[in-house]
């Protein structure tokens, strides 16, 4: 299927998985990019080399084009950015808006920048930066989200900029495709339906309680981070949301103390992205502390698979998804059913 996504990054189908921190590691985008779509290789949770390992090894496995989220508030930004250039990653995915310097950067090297929205006004400022295409994402989408409904967000960026734009939150078949494309979409963005697949990396006991969902399994929360953050219905998320201020920040201040450990980051490198996070975000020093519970919970449930101190970030499509297939066959049989559909559609 031929569209304004696959011509921009040399991809068959115009299919992307999001870059999950702690899930889009090298075996599921390895396979989703020799599957044809664009899997997108989440590194806000690795250091810098192993970035670059991790981009190897994504190398070692295909030779399809593949992409790298990062975090364009990140201390360590340029040096995340020279790995994607050294190595020759062909696209570069944030969920923060880059700076028209970082744009410009990778542009100059041949990478196709490729930030995350929520917003229309988020959409129109980074294409007027540079920016070669969006994944605009609304409200049904899992992790950090906002409170418009894709079905009304999409059509209102894909009416607002001249850029691809990619849809996300709300997708799992073919169906969403082909009514993503009739918004005027170039593809559909997906996490939890690669999330939930056999190269995926997280705990079988973990997808079992996200198969074992419905429609109503998730809640929008601000008690994980300080903003708005979809995840399943649990009852840390509970205990979570009825515990006190006091209570909750000194939990963040604990997982601040873990976080540093694991990834080396020393006390005022956090300071200074918190500094960094307040400014570009808008956010009181109750939310940044509170940021630091993101990793740490993410990577509780989604590595350790400890359900029950663990955060599963999960869009509503949870609840509309039973299986676990390779994503080989999840893509191909998403292109079948909406080559079907198309071709169906004047039939009557």
């Amino acid at each position: 299927m031929n569209t304004a996504l696959t011509r921009l990054v040399g991809v068959r189908h115009p299919v992307v998985q999001t870059g999950m921190g702690w899930v889009a590691g090298p075996r599921l985008v390895s396979a989703v990019a020799a599957a044809g779509g664009l899997g997108i290789l989440a590194s806000a949770t690795m250091s810098v080399d192993e970035l670059r390992s991790a981009v190897r090894e994504v190398r070692s496995r295909t030779s399809e084009p593949f992409g790298v989220n990062l975090r364009a508030d990140a201390h360590d930004a340029a040096s995340r950015v020279r790995v994607i250039i050294d190595e020759g990653v062909r696209v570069a995915s944030f969920a923060l808006a880059p700076s028209p310097e970082l744009i410009s950067t990778l542009k100059d090297a041949g990478v196709v920048v490729i930030p995350s929205v929520g917003a229309v006004r988020h959409a129109v400022k980074v294409a007027g930066w540079g920016a070669d295409a969006v994944i605009v994402q609304g409200g049904e989408g899992g992790g950090h989200t906002g409170p418009v409904a894709t079905t009304l967000l999409l059509p209102s960026v894909v009416d607002a900029v001249d850029i691809p734009v990619v849809a996300a939150g709300g997708f799992f078949d073919g169906r969403g495709l082909v009514a993503a494309l009739a918004y005027g979409a170039a593809g559909v963005a997906m996490g939890t339906r690669f999330l939930l697949t056999a190269e995926s990396t997280v705990p079988d006991a973990v997808k079992a309680a996200y198969l074992a969902q419905g429609l109503d399994g998730t809640v929008v929360t601000t008690r994980v981070d300080g903003v708005p953050h979809r995840v399943l219905r649990t009852d840390l998320v509970a205990s979570l949301e009825s515990a006190g201020r006091l209570r909750g920040l000194a939990r963040a201040l604990r997982n601040a103390s873990r976080f540093r450990r694991l990834t080396g980051l020393t006390w005022p490198t956090m300071i200074r992205e918190g500094l960094t996070m307040r400014r570009g975000r808008a956010l009181t020093w109750s939310q940044v502390i509170m940021a630091a519970n993101t990793p740490m919970l993410l990577r509780a449930g989604l590595v350790e698979g400890r359900t029950d101190t663990g955060v599963l970030a999960a869009g509503q499509v949870v609840g509309a998804i039973d299986d676990l297939p390779t994503c080989a066959d999840l893509i191909e049989a998403i292109m079948k059913d909406a080559t079907e559909i198309i071709a169906g559609l004047g039939s009557g």
